[in-house]
Order: structure tokens, then C-alpha cells, then sequence
């Protein structure tokens, strides 16, 4: 018989066993917890992977696209800014008034913008350098701009905004009012102005051949050198680059800075609101200009007076601040000088002095440490400039030769609407264009440059290959390509101008070519030869009228009829050796007009 004891020791098992079961099952379910959890972390992880992988993928992918569209924008951005740059030199648009925008762009009070940097590197500007400048392609870019902008890269290529500390507000107010001041008329015009201010700025910054610069340290006389010696002329700056071992000089560099800047701006005034009128006709109109300046320089004296009331009239415009009284009273009076120079009718009184200075066989020669010298050398500069078109290759004289035409024709009329005789060359019903250029050519251009050539001033080259028998073909008194430089004292001249050094070597009656002396003689024969078919063509005319008025009289029996006369003008035959010569004293300009 079990006993009690033995009974509860028989139960225990079987709840030992459930227990250990259950513990069994509990280990067996987080095991599987266990192992579900790791496959979903595991999941989980390949899925972020993947997801990274993806998110890697559509990274990769948009900056691909985004490097696309960065192309493309970087594209857009790129031609949005040629349209806004053509914008603002076309059509002058802008925001802002009267104010600097920022560090690098000018903001005039009309809204038009000035961008320096694209001024200062713009390739159309930089051929400023070459004769044959392309005025019209610049017309094109700049339009109502093209002179200011043509004077902002003169007065920084020679370094006067240095030199003077100009402030470029002032300067781009005041040049470009100045440029609004000139009339649209087909000649006389903001673009002739800037033709003019390209020719003077050429002419004294180009190397000459066989031309002597004055040592830096050259004692200067009153004026001369108003602002100290580091500013005695800036285009100094540009020796360098010139071999003076093969004797090439600048005349610029003979200037004082002042003197310089006067001569560029009287370059960008000397026509200022011109009427597209001659002096004549406002005298014989008694035009108020006329009746204002007792009918002498009449144009002339309106285009400094209206110019330098234009510059007092408004602070904003006083680009000159940092003048002292005596520096602004000499740069005033040289600009005065140098716009009346370009009145016709003092052609020959100035061209007669200069020879007697410089080419006479007695002549002096220029000094250029005296202040009366070099204006009269500023004077002949600016002419020579005012007249240049006969001395520009052929393309671009002709198209100056048909503007002034038309201005003539328009003021041809105007005298015959107000019932006065219409002057020589300016009936559009009868043009003689061809007959005026020579003409043109042959008095008045072809003995300004003759003398500025043999005088040396002419910028070219040295023509080794031109031999005597050449030479004997070209004559020194008609508009030839080539010049002799026999009688120059040249300078002992080094690289850094301070007039020490080996001397420079020149061969007597050592030729040189220049494309002025060159175009002049090549126009000139061209309006010749059209002279000539014009009056072979007369003639042929006229023998068949006559024949055919001869043979009408003779068909109708009678013998009273006479052959009707021809009213075509005959000119005088032009031989071929009829080439530009030397003026001849009695020759006077007066008869035709002061102003062309």
C-alpha cells in the first residue's frame, strides 16, 4: 500500500515534464521570434540597400540632368546676355539714371548703359590702331553711343584718365550729350566727328618713321608740363614697343598729356550741331550764327561756343574737375584753336606757316619744347583728320564722298525753294561728284598731306625695296605712296627714351611708304579716269545730236535751222600726268566755300 509520501512523489513528474515542455515550446518560439526577426532585419536591410542603390541610381541620374540643364541654362544665360549686350549698344536700354550701377558699368541720365569691361575688350575697338578703321561697321555696334564710346577707349589706350583722374560719371554724361548735340544729317554728323577723333588719336600714336622723340626729361616751357612729371605724356608708356634701332618715333609722345587731351576732345567738338549748311549759305541767309560772328568762321565759331556752353552748363558734366585754373584755361584755349584751324578759308595761311616752319629750304624746323610749335603741329593734325576721307581706302572714301553729296544736294534745295542761284556741286539735277573730288583732291588734300609727309609726320614704314628709278616716277609734289626722309636730325634715342644710347642709323634719302599718301593718289586717279569716260561720253553725245539735228534740217529743206546747243557743262581736259601737285598761289578757295 503506497503511502502519501510516495503518492505526491509519483504527480511531480509529469508537471516537471509539461514544464520543461513548455519551456521547450517558449525556447522554441522566441527561437522562431528570434529567426523571424533576423529574416526581417534582413529583408529590411537588402530593402534599404536597394533602396539606396535606387536612390544612388536616381542621384546619378539627376545630375546627369542636372549637368544638362546646367548646359542648356549656362547656354541660355549665354545668348540671353548677347541679346541684353546687343540691347544696350543698339538701343541703349537700361535702368537705373545718372548713377554708377556698379563697379564696372555706367548708367548715364537718358538710362543708357556703359559696360567698361565689354568697352575695353571689344575687337571692333581694338583695330582703333589701323588706318582703315571700319567707322561704318562701327556705327552699326554703337549707333547713338559711337562717340563716347570711341572717346572712352582713346582717352584709356593713352592713359588720361590716369593722368587726370576723370571721373567716369562726368565723362560719360558730358560726351555723350555732346554726341545727342549733333544733328542726323548725312555728313556732319556724330560719325564724322568720331572719324575725325580716330584720325588725330591715329596720326599721333602710330610710329613714324625716321621721327625724333623728344627725351623725357626735356626741359618743358610754361604749361607744358602742368601735372608733373610722371604725367609729361602717357602714350610714353607706348615706346616700348617700337624698335628704335630702326628709328621709329610717335609724336604723341612729343605732347604733354594736356596738350593731347585737348587736341582728342577739340576732335570730338569740332562739328558740334552742325546745321548741314556752308558758311556761305548762312551768310548770304543771314543765319543768326552769320549775324553773331560778323560772317567769319561762322560754323566754326558756333561749334566751340555751342560745345563749351554745353560743357558749363550742368556740374555733371565737368569731366576736367581735377584742373587747376591755369590748366583748364589752357586746355580751353587749344581746343578753341584747334576747331577753328578747321575753317577752309584759313587752309593756305595755315599750310603757307607750317611750310615755313618745317619745309622751306631755310625752314627751322619744328620745336617741340615750344608751346606755339606744337599747335601748330595740333592745328595740321586735326586738318588733316577733318579732310581724311581721299586719304581712306577706296570703299570707305566713296561712301564718305556720296554723305557729303547729299548734304549738298539737300542744301541745293533749299537755295533754289528760297529762289537763290544753287551753289557749284550741289544741283542734284546735274552732279558732278566725280568733278568735285578731284578738285577736292588736287587743291586742297593733296598739299595738306604732301607737306605733313615731308615734314615727317606721317605714321608708315621704311621701304628698302623702292630703288631710284622708282623714285624719279614718284614726285614729292603729287599724292605718291612713297616719301624720302633725307634731312631729319634724328635724336640719340634708347629704349626708355631718356636720350642716351647708340645713335640711330639713318640712311640719307631712305624711302618710306604710307597708306594715306598711298589711298589719296589711288582715289585721285580713280575720279580722273571717271572725268575722262564722262567726257568721252559728252562728246559722243554731242557729235550724235548735232549729227541728228544736221540730218532733221536737212530732211525738212531748211536751211535756217541751227543744231540745237547741248547744254552739258565741258570740263577742261585732264591730262594723265594731271596728278594732286602743290597749291598754286593763285588758286583761292574762297570763291567755292569755307566749310565742306
Amino acid at each position: 500500500m503506497a503511502t502519501p509520501k510516495d503518492a505526491g512523489s509519483e504527480e511531480r513528474p509529469p508537471s516537471a515534464a509539461a514544464a520543461a515542455a513548455d519551456e521547450e515550446e517558449e525556447e522554441a518560439k522566441e527561437e522562431q521570434v528570434k529567426e523571424e526577426q533576423v529574416k526581417e532585419e534582413q529583408v529590411k536591410e537588402e530593402q534599404v540597400k536597394e533602396e539606396q542603390v535606387k536612390e544612388e541610381q536616381v542621384k546619378e541620374e539627376e545630375e546627369e540632368d542636372d549637368d544638362e540643364e546646367d548646359d542648356d541654362e549656362e547656354v541660355k544665360e549665354e545668348e540671353i546676355k548677347e541679346e541684353e549686350v546687343k540691347e544696350t549698344i543698339n538701343s541703349g536700354s537700361g535702368s537705373g539714371s545718372g548713377s554708377m550701377t556698379d563697379e564696372r558699368v555706367v548708367v548715364v541720365d537718358d538710362g543708357l548703359r556703359y559696360d567698361l569691361e565689354l568697352m575695353e575688350s571689344d575687337p571692333l575697338l581694338d583695330q582703333l590702331k589701323e588706318w582703315d578703321y571700319p567707322i561704318f561697321d562701327l556705327l552699326d555696334q554703337y549707333n547713338q553711343r559711337i562717340l563716347s564710346t570711341t572717346c572712352y577707349r582713346i582717352f584709356v589706350e593713352v592713359g588720361l584718365f590716369d593722368a587726370f583722374k576723370i571721373p567716369q560719371q562726368e565723362f560719360f554724361q558730358f560726351f555723350h550729350a555732346l554726341e545727342l548735340g549733333y544733328r542726323e544729317k548725312p555728313y556732319h554728323n556724330r560719325t564724322h566727328a568720331t572719324d575725325v577723333l580716330h584720325a588725330v588719336f591715329y596720326l599721333t600714336s602710330q610710329p613714324i618713321p625716321g621721327f625724333p622723340v623728344a627725351p623725357v626729361d626735356i626741359e618743358p616751357t610754361p604749361h607744358s608740363n602742368t601735372l608733373g612729371s610722371e604725367s609729361v605724356c602717357p602714350i610714353l608708356m607706348q615706346r616700348a614697343s617700337f624698335s628704335y634701332e630702326d628709328s621709329y618715333g610717335i609724336m604723341g609722345a612729343n605732347f604733354p598729356a594736356l596738350e593731347l587731351m585737348a587736341l582728342y576732345t577739340a576732335a570730338t567738338m569740332h562739328d558740334y550741331d552742325h546745321p548741314g549748311r556752308t558758311n556761305a549759305f548762312l551768310v548770304s541767309t543771314l543765319a543768326p550764327q552769320a549775324i553773331l560772328y560778323n560772317d567769319r568762321s561762322v560754323l566754326e565759331s558756333h561749334h566751340a561756343a555751342s560745345a563749351w556752353s554745353l560743357f558749363l552748363s550742368d556740374p555733371r558734366f565737368n569731366f576736367l574737375v581735377h584742373l587747376d585754373r591755369a590748366e583748364f584755361k589752357r586746355f580751353r584755349f587749344l581746343v578753341i584753336e584747334a576747331i577753328l584751324a578747321t575753317d577752309l578759308k584759313r587752309h593756305f595761311e595755315i599750310l603757307a606757316e607750317f611750310n615755313v616752319k618745317v619745309n622751306d629750304a631755310d625752314a627751322a624746323g619744328i620745336d617741340w619744347s615750344n608751346e606755339a610749335d606744337r599747335l601748330l603741329a595740333m592745328q595740321m593734325c586735326i586738318k588733316l583728320a577733318d579732310i581724311n576721307g581721299p586719304c581712306k581706302v577706296h570703299r570707305i572714301h566713296v561712301q564718305w564722298t556720296h554723305r557729303i553729296a547729299e548734304e549738298f544736294y539737300e542744301q541745293g534745295d533749299e537755295e533754289a525753294a528760297l529762289g537763290m542761284p544753287i551753289s557749284p556741286y550741289m544741283d542734284r539735277k546735274s552732279p558732278q561728284l566725280a568733278k568735285l573730288q578731284e578738285s577736292f583732291i588736287n587743291h586742297l588734300v593733296a598739299p595738306l598731306c604732301n607737306a605733313y609727309g615731308e615734314a615727317g609726320l606721317l605714321p608708315g614704314e621704311w621701304d628698302d625695296t623702292i630703288d631710284e628709278e622708282d623714285m624719279d616716277s614718284l614726285s614729292l609734289h603729287h599724292a605718291c605712296d612713297a616719301f624720302t626722309v633725307s634731312d631729319i636730325d634724328l635724336e640719340s634715342i634708347s629704349s626708355d627714351g631718356s636720350g642716351a644710347g647708340t645713335p640711330v642709323q639713318n640712311k640719307p634719302g631712305r624711302k618710306v611708304t604710307c597708306l594715306q599718301t598711298q589711298h589719296l593718289q589711288e582715289n585721285h586717279e580713280y575720279w580722273v579716269n571717271h572725268i575722262k569716260m564722262q567726257n568721252a561720253e559728252n562728246e559722243i553725245r554731242s557729235v550724235d545730236i548735232t549729227a541728228s539735228r544736221q540730218d532733221l534740217g536737212a530732211d525738212s529743206g531748211s536751211n535756217n535751222c541751227s543744231p540745237v546747243p547741248v547744254n552739258d557743262e565741258r570740263m577742261e581736259p585732264i591730262a594723265e600726268e594731271n596728278s594732286p601737285k602743290s597749291f598754286d598761289g593763285s588758286f583761292s578757295f574762297e570763291r567755292e566755300d569755307s566749310k565742306l
